[in-house]
């Protein structure tokens, strides 16, 4: 990795999309006159569109400052105070759903999530790494770890050599690489989280280790003191709001000691413990400081190590802060390193917030890792003796996982890095993972309505309650149009997660909420939530996450096209992957109820769906008119699956009632559609209804996947749609070297009909590369998703916070996003084309359904 200076400007929009508005307005809140008139080029902008963009930036900003200023919370999109392009960051550290510090690649800790949802984007300069040297008796070398040159802390001998230090991610795990300079010395930092696919238990626990590799080429032994500092908090203004305080700890079991100092961090709500400590074993000595001022020169604890390579060790509690002012700790690691030898000294960062609350402070919910360590706040002792002791299995399971992957010569390089990389998503993306409360009851959870649902609280009293973020940016959890992209992770490598979360969906289904709301893109009031339709989301972390969702409040989503099919293509998906027939069983009632409740949008009875004339999908800024191929694929697709599923649960009259559609379905569809080469983007005829949309196969997308290849679409069309969009979205888009862009025009030039159109979405791009993938176009698959990895990860330096979206000209759109997740589908392709995906569900249910 190297620096550099951001590279992008901002640009603000309305609309989840931060684009334009429902009905195509090319406009953005944030934009000057000038770039508003940009789009129309050198004509003016139409009056009524200036007037319409005021309308909806007034209500916008009256609901800006009701939320952040007099209410005091966070808005679930700030168009107004986004977060800036930092190009620092690296692997975080934490399991899932516990909160996550994330370390940026030059090893300073930066980004903290341990509130559910919110994120403190603060690097604090006190939590570091200093090494200290000794050869007979006298200390020879003493530095930290860091290239900074800080105006705290002095007293301490900052402005490590970059050129001497190297980082490499591979998530969960990450590597700091330090060449000591004139020292003969090299110290490799192995960063590691416990994130194992299909472990349940492990992979919940807010924990990182840093195992210190010490390799000396000098011809005399060397004493090696790793100290590790951390500031009692995140670096937030509330480290100073006083009564926090420290205290050193021992932790002792089955014959193995670790040693450290505990940060109580007490504040109103949330509170929470930080450990610092190391493995106590032979051959390695631990000591530590109790307290010292972060925020002063810091000569006390610099000199301390100075002296012997070791820290001092007070007993006792440090005394809680003042108001205003800020403690910190720090703990030392030592050991004896033979000439030419080799030593490891292992250290950990441990975090318990064990029971939270939400923005709302209505509920009291915990944390999955407290079924394991408690949730009385004192489970960081023994969290840090449990990851100390435990990391090598850890380290076994996940290079068991990787190493397939990562010694397939015939994969790219760039790809294995995206597709672990990608990954740290799933644990820094707000990621909540909660307990069901022992005494919670069937009705609790099912609401009036979900009686049907008998698997429901069995699942989410093994499994917990999951949730995700839709972006860092973007606070709404299981965001349910795009983690239809994202799902891949979850179904592939925590299966279970998958299923609670689509439980906690059906729920929201066969429920309704009659509270009235008004919509900002329209100024119209409207239901929250219709019973039978599927939600964009199940919450705000600023409020109360599964208790009120449709924190979305651009557009009335009860009209959007896809959240209902994208549910029954999960459920086929999901099943077909894990062969939990129970599963299909209780989702059964919910698929023909949403399925039913999408009827409806058939207006003509031809089997086909139409658009409702304004930007009713995952595209939300991008209109659609009467029949799309998007919508109607995936459409089709879902009428497939319905189809499956009631063949495999002997339901003859709702399969019969399906084929019939689909029959109809697919007749329509190429009538209205297909133009010889690709799939126009909707049938208005209008000036961009031949548009070529990279996403116009992601019905067939999930077909494929579900071994359904050519049952609904011609295999010769397939081909050609997806033919063209390599030529025209991918080839002829930024010389090749970017992804595919959304729109493209038959003429080769991008669709800039809506600020959507002339995007690249990452997490689409991925799922487009998959689905070649799938059809034999594997080269044109990796050069697809190339582009994207490129421009992301090495272009931009937007490493471990990809974005949504981006455009050709160096702007981006919603940093850290749930949909790059997808790529797992890609792997999903190549195995299944390797014969090693999962074998196909049975045909029909046998006997007894039963869990696999």
């Amino acid at each position: 990795a190297a620096a550099e200076e951001p590279l992008m400007r901002r640009y603000e929009g309305t609309a989840k999309g931060r684009g334009v508005a429902a009905d195509g307005w090319r406009v953005c809140l944030a934009h000057s006159f000038e770039e508003l008139r940009q789009p129309y080029g050198a004509g003016d902008v139409p009056l009524r569109d200036v007037l319409r963009h005021i309308g909806l930036g007034l209500r916008y900003f009256r609901w800006w400052f009701k939320k952040t200023r007099i209410e005091k919370k966070s808005a679930f999109i700030d168009l107004l105070c986004a977060v800036p392009l930092q190009q620092i960051y690296g692997c975080p550290l934490g399991g899932i759903g516990g909160g996550t510090i994330t370390r940026g690649w030059r090893g300073e800790f930066c980004r903290w999530q341990l509130n559910p949802g919110l994120y403190h984007y603060e690097t604090v300069i006190a939590n570091q790494f200093t090494v200290c040297l000794r050869c007979k008796g006298q200390t020879i070398y003493q530095q930290v770890l860091s290239v900074e040159r800080p105006s705290r802390l002095q007293g301490w001998n900052w402005g490590y050599c970059g050129h001497y230090a190297f980082y490499h991610a591979l998530y969960p795990r990450a590597w700091l690489v330090y060449e000591l300079p004139g020292q003969k010395v090299v110290l490799t930092c192995r960063q590691l989280s416990p994130v194992i696919p299909h472990d349940y238990q492990d992979s919940s626990l807010p924990v990182g280790v840093f195992i210190w590799e010490v390799e000396s080429g000098r011809d005399e032994d060397v004493e090696v003191s790793i100290m590790f500092s951390l500031q009692n908090g995140t670096g937030a203004e509330e480290d100073r709001s006083g009564g926090h305080w420290n205290e050193p700890f021992t932790f002792q079991k089955d014959g193995e000691r670790v040693a450290g100092v505990l940060l109580h961090h007490c504040p109103a709500v949330n509170s929470f413990t930080l450990a610092i400590s190391a493995w106590e074993k032979a051959g390695t000595g631990v000591s530590h400081v109790t307290a010292f001022n972060p925020m002063g020169l810091g000569r006390e604890v610099w000199q301390d190590l100075l002296q012997d390579g070791r820290l001092d060790s007070p007993t006792g509690k440090s005394r809680p802060t003042e108001k205003g002012e800020v403690t910190a700790a720090a703990v030392c690691a030592s050991c004896q390193v033979p000439a030419h030898g080799h030593k490891t000294l292992e250290l950990a960062l441990a975090w318990d917030m064990p029971c939270v609350h939400f923005g709302s402070k209505e509920k009291l919910h915990l944390r999955r890792y407290t079924r394991f360590f408690g949730s009385k706040g004192d489970a960081a002792p023994a969290l840090s003796h449990y990851a100390l002791t435990h990391y090598k299995e850890w380290e076994r399971k996940i290079e068991a996982w990787q190493n397939p992957i990562l010694e397939n010569s015939q994969l790219p390089s760039w790809y294995k890095s995206a597709l672990f990389n990608e990954l740290y998503f799933m644990t820094d993306g707000g990621t909540i993972w909660m307990e069901v409360p022992p005494d919670c009851c069937a009705e609790d959870l099912q609401g009036p309505a979900g009686a049907g649902l008998s698997h429901l609280l069995p699942v989410l009293q093994e499994y917990g309650r999951f949730a995700y973020l839709e972006g860092q940016e973007y606070r709404m959890y299981n965001t349910y149009d795009v983690h239809f992209y994202a799902s891949f992770a979850l179904i592939m490598l925590w299966p279970k997660l998958q299923i609670s979360l689509q439980y906690d969906i059906a729920v929201t289904v066969v429920n309704e909420d009659v509270q009235p709301r008004q919509y900002l893109m329209c100024g119209q009031t409207a239901q929250v939530k219709m019973k039978n339709v599927v939600p964009h989301d199940i919450g705000d972390p600023g409020d109360e996450p599964w208790q009120r969702v449709n924190a979305y409040l651009m557009h009335d989503t009860a009209d959007w096209k896809d959240l209902n099919l994208k549910f029954v293509l999960q459920v086929y998906r999901d099943y077909y992957l894990t062969h939990d027939s129970l599963y299909l069983q209780d989702m059964w009632p919910v698929c023909q109820a949403v399925m039913e409740s999408e009827l409806k949008f058939d207006t003509d009875n031809d089997g086909l769906i139409e658009n409702g004339g304004f930007a009713d999908q995952t595209y939300d800024a991008w209109v659609v008119h009467g029949a799309s191929a998007y919508c109607g694929g995936l459409w089709l697709a879902a009428v497939c699956m319905m189809c499956k599923m009631a063949e495999v649960l002997g339901d003859t009259e709702i399969q019969q009632k399906y084929q019939g559609i689909l029959n109809k379905g697919k007749e329509a569809f190429e009538r209205m559609l297909w133009n010889g080469k690709y799939y126009n983007y909707d049938s208005s005829g209008s000036d961009t209804s031949s548009s070529i949309m990279s996403d116009q196969c992601a019905g067939q997308w999930f077909l494929g996947v579900c071994g359904l290849d050519h049952e609904v679409f011609p295999k010769s069309h397939v081909l050609s749609a997806l033919k063209t969009i390599f030529e025209k979205n991918v080839l002829s888009f930024a010389g090749g070297t970017m992804g595919a862009v959304n729109g493209m025009r038959p003429d080769g030039v991008p669709d800039t009909s809506s600020v959507q159109s002339s995007e690249v979405w990452v997490g689409v791009v991925y799922s487009l590369a998959a689905t070649m993938i799938q059809e034999g176009m594997v080269e044109e698959g990796f050069r697809t998703a190339e582009g994207c990895y490129r421009t992301v990860w090495e272009r931009l330096g937007m490493a471990f916070q990809t974005p949504e979206a981006y455009r050709e000209k160096k702007v981006y759109r919603s940093l850290a996003y749930m949909r790059p997740l997808s790529i797992w589908s890609m792997q999903l392709a190549l195995e299944r084309r390797a014969g090693q995906a999962p074998a196909p569900a049975p045909a029909q249910l046998g006997q007894g359904p039963t869990h696999p």
